[in-house]
C-alpha cells in the first residue's frame, strides 16, 4: 500500500480499545474481529486512521500493557490471522493503522525476564535493570514506581533489585543494552511487515535510567508538583532527573526513526515528564526522532478559555519544527464531557469540544465513545479492575469509567457490545447514546461529528495553516488559522449562556459544518457552547 507522505499533519487518528470496542465471540471482551467488524463505523465517521491499544500476548495484570510476547496476539483477542484481516479491511476502507508498542518494560512472565531473574551472568542477564541492595537491605535508591511505593522489587532468586516503574510485574527493560534495543527494533519490524503504518509509542520518555541509579531530588516546594501527576500520588513529590527522560533516549529515537522511513511508518510518543513540552520539543525536532507527540496539557480537570490558550500557545512557542497531537479523551482520563464540569446541554457541550479540538493546529486524536458524547461511566468499586485507580483505595477514580464497552445497539443485551456480561458493567447513562440511537438523528452528537469531519476536510486553514490567537473575554476564546488564500476566524463559546461580540473584521460565515450561530456585519451571537466558522473578507 502507497503511504500518503505526512498524512498525519492533517490527519485526525481514532483510538480504539480493544477490550471494549465490540466483542464478536460472545466473552464479554472485544477482540480483533469485533473490531474489523465495526470497521465501517470508523471509516464512515471521517477518520484518517485508528490507533489499537494492546492486544499482545500478556498475563493482563495491566490489561496488556504488560506484553509477555511482542510478536503474539493474545488468545482473548484473536490471532495473527484476525489481525491480518483487520490490516486489510484498514486499507481496503482507507484507513491507517498504528499500534501500541510498549518497550520501555515487559511483563514479568515474558521469556526474557524469565531468564534474566535465574542468574547474574547468563544471556540475558543484563536485558532488565537490576542493582544490589544498599549495605542495610533498603532499594539502591529513593526512585517511586507511578503506580505507588518503591520503584524497586526484591528478587530472592537473583538476591537483587529489579527496577519498575509501574506494577511489580513490569520489570524495566535495560536499553542501556544494545542487544536489546536490537531485539525491540527487530519486534518492531516484524508488525511494520504485515502491514502497521505506524506506532503509538507508551511512555516513550522511559526508555533509559541514569546509570549510576542517582536519587532524584524532591520539588523545591510542596507546591510544585509532577506534571500530570495527581497530588495524591507521592510520585509527584520528585523531581523526575534520574529515573527517566534520559539523554541516550535521543540516540535510540534516531536509531528508530532509521527503521520507520524504510516502511514510510509514523510514531507518536506518549511523553509525561516533569517540563513535558520540552522533551516533547526534544524528541520531535529536526525530522529525526518521533513524528509526533502526544500532549496531557487538554486532559486536565480545569477548562477555560485562558487554559487553551495558554497551553496551545506555549506548545508552538517552544515546539520548534516538533509536532503535538492533541486530545480531550482517552484510556486513562475521565471523560471529557464529565470531567470539564458544565452546567447547561450535554450535547452542546460536546459539539462544542469537538469542534474547538478538531480547529488546533496539531494532530486531532479521538478516544472511542467520544463521537457519541458519552459521559464517564460509574463503576462500583466491587467491580472495579483498574491496577492504578486501585492501588490508592476506594476514593481513588480509578480509569474503569472510560473503558467501559461501547453501546452500539441501546435495546439490545449489554448495549450489544456482547451477548455475555461485560468484563466492566455498561451504564444505563449510555444507552440513550448509543450508535443506532444517533445515526439518523440529524441533531446528534454522532451526526455532528460525522458532518465537521466531512467538512474539515474540504478546509486548507484547518488542515495545515497556522494559528494565531486574538484578544477576547472569558469564556470565549478566538484564532484566526491561515494557509495560503483561506483565512480563517474560529470563536468559540465555552460557557452555557448565549454571548455577542463583535468581530475583528468582516467574515463571510462558512456553511455546512452545522454549529449554531447568528451574524449581522460585524456583529456575532453564539448561543451557550456555539461555535462560529468565518472566512475573512477583502
Amino acid at each position: 500500500m502507497t503511504k500518503q507522505q505526512d498524512w498525519w499533519r492533517s490527519g485526525v487518528i481514532y483510538q480504539i480499545y480493544p477490550r471494549s470496542f465490540f466483542d464478536s465471540n460472545g466473552d464479554g471482551i472485544g477482540d480483533l474481529p469485533g473490531i474489523t467488524q465495526r470497521l465501517d463505523y470508523v471509516a464512515e465517521l471521517g477518520v484518517d486512521a485508528i490507533w489499537l491499544s494492546p492486544f499482545f500476548t500478556s498475563p493482563m495484570k495491566d490489561f496488556g500493557y504488560d506484553v509477555s510476547d511482542y510478536r503474539g496476539i493474545d488468545p482473548m483477542f484473536g490471532t495473527l490471522a484476525d489481525f491480518d484481516q483487520l490490516i486489510t479491511k484498514a486499507h481496503a476502507l482507507g484507513l491507517k493503522v498504528l499500534i501500541d508498542q510498549v518497550i520501555s518494560h515487559s511483563s514479568d512472565q515474558h521469556p526474557w525476564f524469565q531468564q534474566s531473574r535465574q542468574q547474574r551472568d547468563g544471556n540475558y542477564a543484563d536485558w532488565y535493570v537490576w542493582a544490589d541492595a544498599k549495605a542495610d537491605g533498603s532499594p539502591p535508591n529513593n526512585w517511586l514506581s507511578l503506580f505507588g511505593g518503591s520503584a524497586w522489587q526484591w528478587d530472592s532468586g537473583r538476591q537483587q533489585y529489579y527496577l519498575h516503574n509501574f506494577l511489580a510485574s513490569q520489570p524495566d527493560l535495560n536499553l542501556h543494552n544494545p542487544s536489546v534495543r536490537a531485539a525491540l527494533l527487530e519486534d518492531m519490524r516484524f508488525w511494520l511487515d504485515r502491514g502497521v503504518d505506524g506506532f503509538r509509542l507508551d511512555t516513550v520518555n522511559f526508555y533509559f535510567h541514569d546509570a549510576e541509579l542517582r536519587d532524584n531530588p524532591p520539588w523545591t516546594t510542596r507546591g510544585e508538583l509532577a506534571e500530570g501527576v495527581p497530588a495524591s500520588n507521592p510520585y509527584a513529590l520528585q523531581h523526575h532527573l534520574y529515573d527517566k527522560t534520559r539523554p541516550e533516549n535521543l540516540g535510540f529515537l534516531r536509531e528508530l526513526r532509521t527503521l520507520l522511513d524504510q516502511y514510510g511508518a509514523v510514531t507518536v510518543g506518549e511523553i509525561g515528564a516533569d517540563d513535558s513540552i520540552g522533551v516533547m520539543a526534544d524528541y520531535t525536532s529536526g525530522h529525526d526522532k518521533l513524528h509526533m507527540a502526544y500532549s496531557f496539557h487538554l486532559l486536565t480537570e480545569r477548562f477555560s478559555a485562558m487554559l487553551v490558550r495558554d497551553s496551545v500557545s506555549e506548545m508552538w512557542q517552544r515546539l520548534g519544527s516538533g509536532w503535538v497531537s492533541w486530545s480531550f479523551n482517552n484510556h486513562d482520563n475521565i471523560r471529557v464531557v464529565t470531567r470539564w464540569r458544565h452546567e447547561g446541554d450535554d450535547q452542546a457541550f460536546a459539539k462544542l469540544c469537538m469542534a474547538l479540538l478538531l480547529s488546533l493546529k496539531g494532530t486531532p486524536c479521538l478516544y472511542q465513545g467520544e463521537e457519541l458524547g458519552l459521559p464517564e461511566a460509574h463503576v462500583p468499586f466491587e467491580q472495579r479492575k483498574d491496577p492504578y485507580g486501585l492501588a490508592f483505595g476506594p476514593s481513588f477514580i480509578t480509569r474503569d469509567g472510560c473503558r467501559t464497552g461501547m453501546p452500539w445497539q441501546a435495546k439490545q443485551p449489554h448495549a450489544g457490545f456482547s451477548t455475555a456480561e461485560p468484563w466492566l458493567p455498561i451504564p444505563t447513562s449510555h444507552l440513550p447514546l448509543a450508535v443506532d440511537q444517533q445515526l439518523d438523528n440529524p441533531d446528534s452528537v454522532l451526526s455532528a461529528y460525522r458532518r465537521f469531519l466531512a467538512w474539515r476536510k474540504r478546509q486548507p486553514a484547518l488542515l495545515q495553516g497556522e494559528l494565531r490567537f486574538i484578544d477576547c473575554d472569558e469564556p470565549l476564546l478566538m484564532f484566526e488559522r491561515q494557509h495560503a488564500d483561506q483565512h480563517l476566524l474560529c470563536v468559540f463559546n465555552l460557557g452555557h449562556q448565549p454571548r455577542h461580540l463583535t468581530l475583528p473584521a468582516l467574515t463571510q460565515a462558512l456553511p455546512d459544518h452545522g454549529l449554531p450561530f447568528q451574524q449581522q456585519d460585524l456583529l456575532l451571537t453564539l448561543p451557550g457552547y456555539g461555535v462560529y466558522m468565518g472566512a475573512f473578507t477583502d
